[in-house]
């Protein structure tokens, strides 16, 4: 079970735009210099940003641009975008337990209301998080260096 490191670089890359957009034009090129992550992937990452209408991009000299203000951006908006977790969800079951076995036929009914309210309370507080906070944050850790 892990989130895929693009919510990370997701949350990188927009964190960038917002940062240098006023100083420079911000491209992929950029963008992977900054991330450490392939040209190709930043570029793939910002496609799905894109079609969520989070950022707006322009081929050739444009660079990339937030479609959104930063407070109108939620961290769960980002984890959504990039498709972090499949439709199953973020916990997977093992496929085959065995039913023969007591536990085996009735660890999914022990487990399964758990597993989906820990879920729920990390897309609660992802929903609660705003770009706006992790830019503001970033921009205090930056002046205090």
């Amino acid at each position: 079970m892990q989130i895929t490191s693009k919510f990370t670089v997701a949350v990188h890359i927009l964190t960038c735009i917002d940062i240098f957009g006023g100083q420079m034009r911000v491209t992929s090129d950029f963008l992977s210099g900054s991330t450490g992550v392939n040209a190709v992937i930043v570029r793939n990452v910002l496609g799905q940003l894109r079609t969520a209408g989070i950022v707006e991009t322009r081929q050739g000299s444009g660079g990339a641009h937030l479609a959104k203000a930063l407070d109108e951006i939620t961290l769960y908006d980002i984890y959504k975008a990039v498709d972090c977790v499949d439709d199953e969800g973020l916990f997977h079951f093992h496929e085959n337990p065995n039913a023969e076995c007591p536990v085996g036929r009735n660890i999914h009914k022990a487990m399964d209301d758990r597993l989906q309210t820990a879920q729920a309370a990390l897309e609660n507080e992802l929903k609660s998080t705003t770009l706006a906070q992790v830019v503001a944050d970033t921009r205090k850790i930056i002046e205090g260096e």
